[in-house]
């Protein structure tokens, strides 16, 4: 297992110096922000980029991510353009060295949340999602969440919204088909692992389709193109939304079946509604097991890479929300401190 952070860039306010004296921490998860989506990672872009982070004594092996044009997910007449670019933009990544691209496959939005700060018991800020909330929500005014990509005008969302609708669930899983079977075999030619992002929440979000939520989804997508290179980012917080989802037995399936190249670590507090709030990483603070998950992934023999999830605003530190270093430092260590136990466990 290789412990790794999320990093925005020389823009980000949490820098490489602070990420390199995390304990335990040996790598970077990143992206170029400022290409155009759909648009070929040019080499050089790439290569100086991973310099500056190696110069800072991190690895850089795993790219967060390379979007899929929106073009692509609603099987546009352009999508063999854009699929031949993102093709080339994974060879280019593959020739700089970088070996896991995570993705998703969610329609407009990205991850979704009601509150980017809202206040805790402890003090603590974080993210939350209220079904009450979303209700509220006023398509005429727009929506945006940082990080993304594009944040769309109301008139553009509210488009896009309702193209979607004529696409359905089972568009929306045939055009990823399409996408998987054109840019699977680069991948695997080139020697580097794609691994879709589950949708954020699990669930379907003002009608739009959503096609990487449970067990069932995540079978399909991978039986699409049965290759090694056809993997998952396994996100505990997105697949621990819904309830339902058995988080350590999706862990010891998928990761058991060398499908699992990158996992995202976090817990969340779900309610009966579906209502939830990101929470420390530790097991009693959330919903999930997080002893148990650590230790499916070791008993599977996961090799790849794991990075602390969002973490909430702590010790008054204010930046980009879910992405502030205190509490994602605490996770990383956290895990660290579980993955050392139960090896000593098992070697003993």
């Amino acid at each position: 297992m290789k412990m790794t952070f999320r990093w925005y860039g020389d823009d980000d306010p949490v820098t490489l110096e602070k990420i390199r004296q995390i304990p335990g921490m040996t790598g970077i998860v990143s992206a170029l922000y400022d290409v155009p989506v759909g648009e070929v990672w040019p080499v050089e872009k790439i290569r100086a980029f991973k310099a500056k982070i190696e110069a800072a004594g991190l690895e850089f092996e795993v790219i967060e991510s390379v979007p899929v044009h929106e073009d692509i997910k609603l099987g546009k007449p352009s999508r063999d353009r854009l699929i031949e670019n993102y093709g080339q933009t994974l060879r280019n990544l593959a020739d700089c060295g970088l070996k896991v691209v995570c993705y998703n496959f969610m329609p407009v939005l990205d991850w979704f949340r009601t509150d980017l700060a809202e206040q805790m018991a402890d003090g603590s800020n974080t993210l939350t999602f209220h079904m009450e909330d979303l209700e509220k929500i006023d398509l005429d005014k727009g929506y945006s969440l940082p990080g993304w990509d594009a944040s769309y005008k109301p008139e553009e969302l509210k488009g896009l919204i309702a193209e979607y609708a004529t696409v359905g669930e089972d568009g929306l899983r045939a055009n990823l088909e399409y996408f998987l079977k054109g840019v699977i075999p680069v991948a695997a030619e080139a020697g580097i692992k794609m691994a879709i992002h589950p949708d954020d929440p699990a669930r379907p979000i003002l009608g739009l389709p959503r096609i990487v939520k449970n067990r069932e989804d995540l079978l399909s997508l991978l039986a699409m193109v049965d290759a090694p290179e056809n993997g998952l980012t396994l996100c505990t917080g997105s697949l621990g939304s819904e309830a339902r989802n058995d988080i350590p037995a999706l862990v010891a399936e998928f990761a058991g079946k060398g499908r699992i190249h990158f996992a995202h670590l976090r817990n969340v507090k779900v309610t009966e509604r579906g209502d939830f709030a990101e929470t420390g990483h530790l097991s009693k603070d959330g919903s999930l097991d997080m002893a148990a998950i650590v230790r499916a992934f070791f008993e599977a023999g996961f090799e790849g890479y794991i990075r602390p999830d969002h973490g909430r605003m702590i010790w008054g530190e204010t930046g980009k929300p879910g992405y502030g270093l205190y509490d994602r430092a605490l996770g990383a260590t956290y895990i660290n401190g579980l993955w050392e136990g139960i090896a000593n466990v098992k070697a003993a």
